[in-house]
């Protein structure tokens, strides 16, 4: 009898594995292998934004400099603004706090991000007297779908949960 007792419990154990398992890969499958139908507009890594949306050859020879030059002066900003962040950081675990300089290194964070607004703003503006009116409400939609950050349920968050 306890033979069977045990056979039973380690057969269950394995059904009760392998369903664990299929379920993590199916979630790492769905959020680390599948692309996304709409990038981040902001993100160079993967394809921009504006290559969804079926540009014509002339839309593409307007919208390609605009958009090189835009991620470029992005990158700039986001590396200054890191710069100025690793500078808080410094002056804020010293052990005596000059609250002055870090009021003014925080200013000038805020002022970075300002402009990195500035420049996300007048990119969009520009994209869109590009566009057609289908492309503008594509565009539009896929902008907000992809502010939205659509991840449901990840298996392993890397940010420590839901947005």
């Amino acid at each position: 009898m306890k033979t069977k007792t045990l056979f039973f419990v380690l057969i269950l154990s394995l059904f009760f594995n392998i369903a664990v398992l299929s379920t993590v890969g199916y979630h790492y499958y769905r959020n680390f292998c599948l692309t996304s139908a709409t990038p981040c507009p902001l993100n160079q890594e993967s394809h921009y934004l504006y290559q969804s949306l079926g540009l014509s050859n002339e839309q593409l020879a307007k919208m390609e400099p605009l958009s090189k030059l835009f991620h470029a002066r992005l990158a700039a900003l986001k590396s200054k603004a890191a710069v100025k962040r690793d500078i808080l950081i410094r002056l804020l675990e010293k052990e005596e706090l000059d609250r002055r300089l870090i009021e003014k290194t925080r200013k000038e964070i805020a002022a970075i991000q300002d402009e990195i607004q500035r420049e996300v703003v007048v990119h969009i503006t520009q994209t869109r007297e590009i566009l057609n009116p289908e492309q503008k409400k594509r565009f539009f939609e896929m902008l907000q779908n992809s502010m939205a950050d659509t991840k449901l349920n990840p298996a392993f968050p890397i940010d420590g949960g839901h947005k």
